[in-house]
């Protein structure tokens, strides 16, 4: 008999309302939302697309200014606090901005945040600090320019760093910095981007490789494990103390004295699996209860086959019941379809 999704009520923050949360067969919570709103990117990352591109979807399969704000607010009604705007490049979307101050605006929503490359940064800090971000993931793999045209195939090394700093001079309270490490590629900076946490109150989160990379570099031996991370970080410096981070930053460090902190994401080795708290819902309206999951339902297609609320809302407690217990188990069910993290939502 299938285990009946459980139905909690919680205290809202601002009105005094009950709402449901998405509890799987697991008993995990799902109150985090990251929700893509595009698939298009600036860069070329060799582990994301190849540099030529993929062939992605025409604009009107993509989710709507208004599609978007819906799923916000069924979402906050099903128990979502926190949202992540992602995509591809979030900031090629001319109504980012709004779409951040409605979420922000929403009742029970605690915290909104961004991730992005940060080539467009400078023309959206103002505007994101006057409706109230709370945080921005900038990806960035290396400190070295040459290097940087490497594994983006752009030219754009010097706006990322202005914009990076730009942003830890803003008021938005959160800014972190998104390494994904790679063996023998980028695994000698470790320390030049710890570094950069001693004098900036920033997290530098060093990400395990994902192969979702439209078949590039994921079988060339570039992965490094995060307990290699880990070590090697250890080894580079003994001023380096275990700390207590986000979920999602299984293990955090400071050094002594710093205003910033270190983290290592085991996203491939999924070590944080049993706590997680992920809604993914892509670019073109797909639910995802995995990064790794096949499975995919059509919100966007419900939305615009006329479907109610109560129709999108049971899709997201039925797909979560049937959640795997990890992201192993997930993709030995055939694996995800989508080939690029552009596709998936970062």
């Amino acid at each position: 008999m299938k285990k009946i999704n459980k139905i909690y009520p919680t205290l809202d923050n601002s009105v005094k309302t009950m709402r449901p949360k998405i509890v799987d067969k697991h008993d995990r919570i799902f109150n985090y939302l990251r929700l893509a709103v595009n698939e298009y990117c600036n860069l070329r990352c060799i582990y994301c697309m190849p540099e030529e591109g993929l062939p992605l979807r025409h604009k009107s399969d993509l989710l709507t200014t208004q599609e978007i704000k819906k799923i916000l607010t069924i979402s906050a009604e099903l128990g979502v606090s926190k949202i992540r705007f992602t995509g591809g490049e979030p900031l090629l979307r001319k109504d980012i901005s709004e779409l951040i101050e409605y979420a922000v605006n929403m009742k029970g929503i605690n915290s909104v945040h961004l991730t992005t490359n940060g080539i467009l940064l400078n023309k959206y800090l103002k505007e994101f600090e006057s409706v109230g971000l709370s945080g921005i993931n900038i990806s960035l793999d290396t400190l070295r320019n040459s290097r940087f045209k490497k594994i983006t195939r752009r030219d754009t090394f010097e706006q990322v760093i202005e914009n990076i700093y730009l942003a830890i001079k803003s008021r938005i309270p959160s800014i972190k910095i998104n390494v994904v490490a790679m063996r023998d590629f980028n695994d000698d900076e470790l320390m030049d981007f710890a570094n950069l946490t001693i004098e900036n109150n920033i997290t530098v989160r060093f990400i395990e490789l994902m192969p979702f990379d439209s078949h590039q570099i994921w079988k060339t031996g570039k992965f490094y494990h995060s307990k290699d991370i880990l070590e090697d970080l250890q080894k580079k410096s003994n001023k380096i103390n275990l700390i207590h981070g986000s979920s999602t930053e299984h293990y955090a460090f400071q050094f002594q004295g710093a205003k910033g902190k270190i983290a290592v994401i085991p996203s491939y080795t999924r070590n944080l699996c049993g706590s997680c708290n992920r809604i993914r819902i892509t670019a073109d309206g797909k639910l995802l209860n995995c990064l790794y999951s096949k499975d995919e339902s059509s919100l966007r297609d419900v939305m615009r086959n006329n479907g109610s609320d109560e129709k999108i809302k049971s899709i997201i407690l039925g797909s979560f019941i049937n959640k795997h217990k990890n992201g192993w188990l997930a993709q030995n069910n055939n694996g995800n379809p989508r080939e690029s993290m552009s596709q998936i939502g970062g």
